[in-house]
């Protein structure tokens, strides 16, 4: 079940905005992104984002903490799996989905990620970005300590763990700059490349067989 911004964000008004706000950011980036453009891409005035949103900045960093909060909540359910490459498997496809299902709000996330290491926010966004991005670390070492887990059961075979957490992100994050809505597309389509991209990650992990379907 894919979970969307409705899930977590209570009223539907600021739902609205952080949707079109993050598909404004996702076409355009940050700095290009206007109040004015968001406003048009939801046909609103800007009074009707201004009583929910002080300043840009604040609406792109709730952005980055409502997809955040997705990712969070689309693993949950696997979290305590006992045999963590079973874990693995049900938590990167979690994940996958989020990339292709939430991709404006997933491109929101790593645009964020590159402007604080660019050192680009200004200094009233650091303290919030610091912890966005302690948020998002979070996250990586829920999948970093299934890494461990597999690496030690003999299940996963690499040796740098930092390099094959950075590398499995890579591949399970891909969908973000490449994937595109089809005509007709369905759900099990969506899922089909889901597992495809696990499956690429799964390899790049040194995984002994084949993962089977979540």
């Amino acid at each position: 079940m894919t979970l969307g911004v409705r899930e977590h964000v209570q009223e539907s008004s600021r739902a609205d905005i952080l949707e079109a706000a993050a598909n404004c950011f996702m076409e355009r980036g940050y700095t290009e992104t206007s109040i004015d453009d968001v406003a048009r891409s939801l046909g609103a005035t800007k009074g009707r984002i201004y009583h929910h949103f002080r300043s840009k900045a604040d609406i792109f960093a709730e952005v980055f903490r409502v997809g955040m909060e997705m990712n969070y909540a689309a693993i949950e359910p696997y979290r305590a799996m006992s045999d963590p490459v079973a874990r693995w498997r049900h938590m990167a496809f979690a994940h996958a989905i989020q990339m292709i299902t939430t991709k404006p709000f997933q491109r929101t996330v790593w645009v964020g990620v590159k402007m604080h290491l660019r050192g680009a926010t200004t200094p009233e966004q650091r303290s919030v970005f610091a912890e966005l991005i302690e948020y998002r670390s979070n996250y990586g070492n829920v999948f970093r300590k299934t890494l461990v887990e597999g690496r030690e059961s003999g299940d996963f075979r690499f040796d740098d763990l930092s390099i094959a957490n950075q590398l499995m992100f890579v591949v399970l994050n891909s969908p973000i700059f490449w994937y595109s809505p089809r005509v007709g597309e369905t759900r099990a389509d969506i899922e089909d490349l889901a597992r495809k991209v696990v499956t690429a990650a799964y390899r790049g992990l040194g995984g002994k067989e084949e993962p089977s379907a979540p």
